[in-house]
């Protein structure tokens, strides 16, 4: 009888571990839902490197908003910057609005730079905007209750292994020094990463976390030296004061929850979960004279891209000084979010297809590259775009709710046929609906491809047409 108590009692042990774990499981899953079927965010950097708009002492800047250490700027020179930092036109809910309108579901917006100015009140550091600018305020309370107002999720960027306002902060790429404020702290040697990650790391990511209520993300960027037992301890100070936050994989080690691609996409189907964050021009933060941006074509076809590997799109701009988004990023944003309203229905939500797109043609237009760069240029981390400019025409697919969604882009054919959904690769289609209309469309399938008699679409912005296929 004892034995069969000790039994019992174990199994009941063992049956409550398992539903525990399985709970948390679920759990870990279920904060990941909206993300995944989020598909497209808003990256913004904004800081004191927006004040100078690219230039210094009179010049054109090296390193963009990298320029403090490309042009050997010591800290007490460079802090002066703040000291006209006054973004009187900072309007929150219009940020938060236009982000919406353009069909954007979340917002990531640098917290912590690598100049280590913070764009929040940081008790633990008066290196902040609060403290040290004419504005006196902190942006970010507005910005988050902004997000929390219109249903937008939020998170915060932090630069985890790059801060040139510390003086133990050692950086090892390109190689020894090689991202490290070698003006003010020139000796690697003697700096201790541990000292300023309980100094300024801990304490920053717990006042981004307790201050404003409900954070989605936290968005770390070059993680550089942090240790393994460091990322693991982080990972858990977020998790315990915000048990549903997302965590990138620049926390490092393994410690994050999805992937990030900075300025590429991935050649093909992801599995697991990822993120592109891609440039409208050249440059992450505000640069005056960085006027050519991508067309609102050519990153729709890269929002769709990315979402049919599985990925999500975290499309960036930079802020002025003034606290405004520029003309520019604005009119491309109208475009995107005009274009969405109407196709959005094969984008959020979706998932991968077993085809990703299928080329239609061998006719490549040649977009200007805009962003080229020196294989040896140092500042390559920056100014890098490794996406493709190339416009073609292609379909693109996804699937949900047991339809198939076709993208086709950029075509100015009468019709087109897809060879994909031939009838000899055994879909049998029952019916083909145009995305941005309840009109018909004239089509026909084959052992050759769909045939679809497509729209007219040589006036659109976007020249790209979306179409639900229903399956027999």
């Amino acid at each position: 009888m004892k034995n069969d108590v000790c039994g019992r009692n174990f199994y009941l042990s063992l049956g409550f571990v398992i539903i525990f774990m399985s709970s948390a499981l679920a759990q870990s899953s279920d904060k990941m839902d909206w993300w995944k079927d989020a598909k497209f965010g808003m990256f913004m950097h904004w800081g004191l490197y927006s004040q100078t708009a690219g230039y210094w002492d009179g010049h054109v800047a090296k390193g963009n908003e990298h320029f403090m250490i490309h042009e050997k700027i010591a800290i007490k020179e460079y802090a002066t910057i703040a000291d006209d930092f006054n973004p009187t036109n900072f309007n929150a809910e219009k940020w938060v609005l236009t982000a919406k309108e353009a069909g954007m579901k979340y917002i990531i917006i640098t917290s912590k730079h690598h100049d280590g100015f913070a764009m929040f009140d940081s008790p633990s550091n008066d290196y902040n905007i609060k403290s040290r600018t004419p504005y006196a305020k902190d942006p970010m309370k507005e910005l988050v209750a902004a997000c929390h107002k219109h249903d937008m999720k939020f998170g915060f960027y932090y630069s985890l292994g790059r801060d040139w306002e510390d003086p133990d902060v050692a950086t090892n790429w390109p190689h020894k020094g090689g991202r490290s404020n070698l003006v003010d702290f020139p000796d690697e040697d003697i700096k201790v990463f541990s000292r300023y990650f309980e100094r300024k790391v801990k304490p920053q990511v717990k006042e981004l976390l307790t201050q404003y209520g409900k954070i989605d993300v936290m968005w770390f960027d070059t993680p550089e030296l942090i240790s393994s037992e460091e990322s693991k301890e982080l990972q858990a100070l977020i998790l315990d004061l915000q048990p549903h936050c997302i965590i990138n994989s620049r926390i490092k080690h393994g410690f994050g929850d999805y992937k990030v691609t900075e300025q590429e996409i991935v050649d093909g189907l992801e599995v697991e979960p990822w993120e592109a964050c891609i440039t409208m021009g050249k440059n992450w933060g505000y640069i005056e004279y960085d006027t050519v941006y991508k067309s609102s074509e050519l990153m729709t076809r890269q929002l769709l891209e990315i979402v049919s590997k599985g990925g999500n799109l975290l499309l960036n701009n930079g802020p002025t000084a003034k606290g405004e988004i520029t003309d520019l990023a604005q009119e491309r944003l109208n475009e995107m979010g005009s274009w969405i309203k109407q196709n959005a229905e094969g984008i959020y939500g979706s998932k991968p297809w077993s085809v990703q797109s299928e080329r239609l043609t061998e006719v490549v237009e040649s977009v200007e590259e805009t962003n080229v760069f020196d294989e040896e240029d140092t500042m390559k981390d920056n100014l890098h775009d490794g996406t493709s400019k190339d416009i073609f025409p292609e379909v693109i697919f996804t699937t949900k709710n047991n339809f198939i969604y076709a993208y086709v882009c950029s075509t100015t054919t009468a019709e087109v046929t897809i060879a994909a959904l031939a009838t000899k690769n055994g879909a049998k289609i029952k019916s083909v609906t145009p995305l941005d209309s309840s009109n018909n469309v004239k089509w026909k399938q084959t052992t050759k491809g769909l045939t679809i008699k497509m729209p007219v679409t040589s006036n659109q912005v976007i020249p790209i047409s979306g179409f639900r296929i229903e399956l027999k």
